[in-house]
């Protein structure tokens, strides 16, 4: 690539996200114009996409399996059952609205991914919100920043940090042991803050209304086998990599999806094309695209040569690097959507760890599986910067912008500085538990 297409390159994709962020245009079709540029500018070529699709494919396989299933369990109507057991689980606190939020969102979140997660409890928290009389914008930014630091309880709970997994080859169980405990910890920060970032919601008192009976489910088989299949989506995500076949996160989330389809299709409840429109095609654009702005940025050769330097700067000193990465991927994923930002970082850090001879020039195979303890910090600071550094705008992360998307479809619009408000000191916040995460495991790998 000539110097003058890196640096149309790097101007297209910064236009990109200006474009997003002053809120010029829409975010779907910003992306896809700055595509339609580079592959118009002959820098974009086939090859590139087939690059983007092999990183991309696995995180938009989870997103849209995720999403499918979530449509089927949405449809079962226990969900509306679950809504009057929140709101009378509030008691019409605030206080009590805000902590169940948080109890109901991550257990969620952490069987299915966050963007799901979002869609599938959106309506719930809407009607409780609407119930206690509260714009439900606070609340859906809320949820949208507990789902994604929720995705670090698991392997599978957040696309970026699924991505940082599968590229080193992790299997979930290790991931439990190694991450899980700080993923929680970056949830529980989040209860202090609450008062003093929602002051008035979190102090609010309102009068419910008597309870009303539940109505009993049209199609009791129905949600049988919905959940059947959710049951069978979290066994192979647990198990699924240890069966000969070695069944992988995205393969599972694919296997899922057609099996719920499968169910609506026997069961009649809605034609398969109306099961099909309802999913987030925009989010999923939108991210496709992303990654193939990535990958023409990729190409540059910039984050390779930036690779040498990490080894320049900081020698092997790993720690130093999991905790600049814990910042610096943390800002990055907060500009920008947090999967592509990690998919392009892989490559640099694989790089430096090659170059710093902590492992051999194999490591940057794809099926490379002899990592070492002593590197480990490295990539879960990636993990953290990438997951949590995303709750920092409307755009950093999958299921900022699917609550968006759901807040504007409500007739309540979320703007880029509504959401830093609350974005930013929880980000930050949550970024330093991480960060001391990240330096009571290197103390504990040496």
């Amino acid at each position: 690539m000539s110097d003058l297409q890196i640096y149309i390159t790097l101007a297209v994709f910064g236009g990109v996200i200006l474009a997003i962020a002053f809120d010029l245009i829409d975010m779907a079709v910003a992306a896809l114009l700055g595509v339609s540029v580079l592959i118009g500018l002959g820098i974009l070529h086939e090859v590139d996409f087939v690059g983007a699709l092999k990183i991309g494919g696995g995180p938009l396989s989870l997103l849209f399996g995720g999403m499918v299933v979530a449509h089927t369990l949405g449809s079962t109507g226990i969900f509306d059952r679950i809504g009057a057991v929140f709101l009378r689980a509030t008691k019409g606190s605030g206080k009590r609205f805000l902590l169940s939020l948080i109890a109901l969102v991550a257990p969620v979140c952490a069987l299915l991914p966050n963007a799901t997660t979002v869609i599938l409890l959106a309506p719930i928290i809407i009607r409780v919100a609407r119930a206690l009389e509260v714009d439900i914008v606070r609340p859906m930014i809320l949820t949208a920043i507990v789902s994604n630091a929720a995705g670090l309880l698991t392997l599978v709970g957040d696309p970026a940090t699924f991505l940082v997994g599968s590229s080193i080859n992790m299997s979930f169980g290790q991931y439990l042991r190694k991450v899980s405990l700080g993923g929680l910890l970056s949830l529980l920060v989040l209860i202090p803050l609450l008062p003093l970032l929602m002051p008035d919601l979190w102090s609010l008192r309102r009068t419910l209304p008597p309870a009303e009976p539940a109505k009993p489910l049209q199609r009791p088989w129905f949600a049988v086998l919905s959940f059947a299949v959710l049951a069978v989506m979290v066994t192979l995500f647990l198990f699924g990599e240890d069966l000969p076949t070695r069944i992988v996160p995205a393969s599972v989330a694919i296997i899922a999806a057609a099996l719920a389809l499968l169910v609506i299709y026997g069961v009649k409840i809605e034609p398969v094309d109306s099961a099909l429109r309802d999913i987030d095609w925009k989010t999923l654009v939108f991210i496709a695209c992303i990654f193939c702005l990535v990958q023409a940025v990729t190409e540059t050769g910039l984050l390779q040569a930036l690779s040498f330097k990490l080894y320049g700067w900081f020698g092997t000193k790993f720690t130093v690097v999991a905790l600049l990465l814990i910042a610096g991927i943390g800002l990055l994923s907060s500009l920008l959507a947090n999967t592509p930002v990690v998919a392009a970082s892989i490559l640099m850090i694989k790089g430096y760890l090659v170059a710093a001879e902590a492992v051999p020039d194999t490591a940057l195979a794809a099926d490379f599986t002899g990592w070492p303890d002593s590197v480990m910090p490295v990539f879960i600071g990636m993990m953290f910067g990438a997951t949590l550094g995303g709750n920092a705008t409307l755009i950093g992360a999958a299921a900022n912008i699917v609550a968006m998307g759901i807040c504007a479809r409500e007739g309540n619009r979320v703007t880029f500085a509504e959401w830093l408000r609350y974005g930013i000191p929880l980000t930050v916040a949550q970024l330093a538990v991480s960060a001391l995460y990240v330096l009571a495991l290197s103390y504990f790998v040496r």
